[in-house]
């Protein structure tokens, strides 16, 4: 047994979420250069922080994307089958799948996300609001295969798939195509995809969006130490930390680290990480893609396109695909 399994057998962490969040922050910060998921930004308080971050004035994909869902919210409902079950990946708020409930018949909705109580408080206000809606919320981690509920008013329903918020970006390519294939095999036969992806554009709106002027990426980036040490028992000094987002030309990706401002250990479940003055943990990668460039990913990944949507000025996208044969 190497020190980081023989940490982790002796922690008696509560749950087996909190021992898998355990396992992989352990393996991602014991890596060179250390990383930690993004998706471990989206605990309670990581999910209000983002929702904050899309009503920032720099922010612009989630306000482009909801005018591309209004604006061409008929064309969407026209290719979603009547009585079909929309499963969304990565839920989070309900801003933009009301649009899709207003637009089409859907006649269950599946959202499913690692953030437990942030997603029953948002399927609930759904039921309030759409009573006749059958809302089945599911708490797993979307990256990874998960089972759909088991009720006989999900079997015959046509099924679609809703992954708004160039949440794909989040993944390197080969992890995209992994997701997409995924995706494919939960929905089934015959199933439809409604993906938001965002576009290549200008540096410093990339920039801007990254790095706002209030702070509140930089928070919403931090607290995913924050969560460390309440979760993990780990020791990390915010304050020795600062938040830098940059755009990768090469790699077509903006990036997202937390520079250390000087040489610190700090400890984990029983692991020391030393860190180097200017050393990074890499948060996340969001790729930005053309529409060929993601047309191709997604006939590789098991999908055929079948229709795609931008706002006027060309920031954003919204897809919709069809399982291939």
């Amino acid at each position: 047994m190497n020190v980081h399994a023989s940490a982790l057998a002796e922690a008696h962490l509560p749950d087996q979420q909190t021992s898998v969040f355990a396992r992989e922050a352990i393996g991602d910060l014991s890596q060179r250069p250390k990383r930690l998921s993004p998706k471990y930004f989206y605990d309670a308080t990581g999910s209000e922080l983002f929702e904050a971050i899309t009503r920032l004035p720099e922010y612009y994909p989630t306000r482009t994307e909801l005018s591309i869902l209004r604006d061409r919210g008929s064309d969407i409902a026209a290719l979603i089958p009547e009585g079909a079950a929309l499963i969304e990946f990565g839920a989070g708020a309900t801003t933009k799948v009301r649009l899709l409930l207003e637009n089409c018949a859907i006649s269950a909705y599946v959202p499913v996300d690692i953030s437990g109580d942030f997603l029953q408080d948002q399927a609930n206000a759904l039921r309030r609001d759409f009573p006749g809606l059958a809302v089945f919320p599911v708490a797993a981690d979307f990256t990874a295969p998960f089972a759909l509920p088991e009720v006989i008013t999900l079997a015959g329903m046509p099924k679609v798939g809703f992954f708004p918020g160039s949440t794909l970006g989040n993944f390197e390519p080969h992890e995209a195509c992994a997701f997409l294939r995924s995706a494919r095999e939960i929905l089934g036969k015959d199933s439809q995809m409604i993906i938001g992806v965002d576009l290549e554009k200008d540096e410093r709106v990339l920039y801007d969006a990254y790095n706002d002027a209030a702070g509140v990426t930089a928070r919403f980036n931090l607290n995913v130490l924050v969560r460390i040490n309440r979760e993990l028992g780990g020791n990390f000094d915010l304050s020795a930390f600062t938040h830098r987002a940059i755009y990768n030309r090469e790699r077509h990706r903006i990036e997202m680290h937390l520079i250390s401002k000087k040489s610190q250990s700090v400890r984990l479940l029983g692991t020391n990480f030393a860190f180097r003055a200017g050393e990074s943990i890499h948060t996340e990668s969001s790729y930005k893609y053309s529409i060929d460039r993601f047309a191709a990913l997604a006939r590789g990944s098991g999908w055929t396109p079948r229709a795609s949507w931008t706002d006027k000025a060309g920031m954003f996208s919204v897809h919709a695909l069809v399982a291939s044969d």
